[in-house]
């Protein structure tokens, strides 16, 4: 995991290093800079490290990042640390309850399509979540916010929070009040992943030996899913569901543009367009930490549903 974060961070680093923007008019502005002379702009290159190799630039950015310094917003006039932290615990809100909500209603889904094969339920959950799967998340959003918002008026178009309510007067009602319509987004949309590899799995376990021996000895159909076909799927879903962080969190990014929620994705947007680049940098790096974080907890995982693969690492 810290290896991929470290080849993460050098390609994000050489590909902003790489872009045409002039780090000295992105940090000071071309107004500000026209106005200077050259020994003010000489200083200025030698403090951002303008005429330093790649190499040397991305060693002292990695020091100072591993020290807990990310830089300086070039937006927000904040360190890249404390805009992170106030934007990641909104997204947080967005992403765990997609993420459960999701991951429960995918594995269901997915086992009851796998477990009727063939059947008009099988055929209405896969249609379901192909249709689900080719529409983009941005107009899904659209979508509920014009026919929830606008036209029903049953919940708040965007935002976070209450508009003209005082920080400390907002409670944990109007948080998850604010926070129902793009949670619904990113849940109907991480659903079709899991549901159709859910639904593969199933099926395929229906037919092995062992399902047609327990239908033999005269068990029940509900009892041969929840027995045999549930134990045996929960490994390939729990994959699934540590490895859908990433996909809730590209689509994080497109609807909390959509409804003006200042989370995480927002941030990575707005920090993209107004050539911020240290924010830009600092999100990369811990938008790829969460999902590295979640791909080692399913490691870990492993052991735990099927201890055959526990004693099979003891072993080796």
């Amino acid at each position: 995991m810290v290896l991929l974060l470290l080849g993460v961070s050098l390609v994000a680093f050489l590909l902003m290093s790489a872009s045409p923007l002039d780090p000295l008019q992105t940090n000071v502005g071309q107004a500000a800079l026209g106005t200077m002379s050259q020994e003010q702009i000489a200083k200025l290159e030698d403090y951002w490290g303008v005429n330093d190799p790649p190499a040397q630039r991305y060693l002292g950015w990695l020091g100072d990042f591993v020290r807990g310094d990310m830089g300086t917003s070039l937006l927000y006039r904040q360190p890249v640390s404390q805009v992170i932290g106030q934007r990641l615990q909104n997204s947080l809100w967005l992403m765990a309850f997609a993420w459960v909500i999701s991951g429960a209603l995918g594995l269901t889904l997915g086992v009851i399509a796998g477990a009727n094969r063939g059947k008009l339920v099988d055929k209405l959950i896969r249609g379901y979540c192909l249709l689900i799967s080719s529409t983009p998340a941005f107009w899904l959003a659209l979508v509920l916010l014009v026919v929830f918002g606008v036209w029903l008026g049953w919940l708040p178009i965007g935002l976070s929070v209450p508009i003209g309510v005082d920080a400390a007067s907002v409670t944990l009602a109007d948080r998850l009040y604010h926070a129902i319509l793009p949670a619904i987004t990113l849940s109907i949309t991480g659903v079709a992943n899991i549901a159709l590899h859910t639904r593969e799995k199933m099926a395929d376990i229906m037919e092995q030996d062992y399902i047609l021996l327990a239908r033999a000895r005269g068990e029940s159909h509900r009892s041969i899913v929840l027995r045999h076909g549930l134990r045996n799927v929960a490994l390939p879903a729990i994959t699934l569901q540590f490895a859908s962080i990433s996909e809730i969190f590209g689509g994080s990014v497109l609807v909390e543009q959509v409804f003006s929620y200042p989370g995480l994705g927002q941030a990575a947007v707005n920090a993209g367009l107004g050539s911020d680049l240290p924010l830009l940098l600092g999100i990369t790096v811990v938008s790829a930490a969460l999902v590295f974080g979640g791909n080692l907890i399913a490691d870990l995982l492993y052991g735990v549903v099927d201890p055959k693969i526990r004693r099979g690492v003891a072993k080796q």
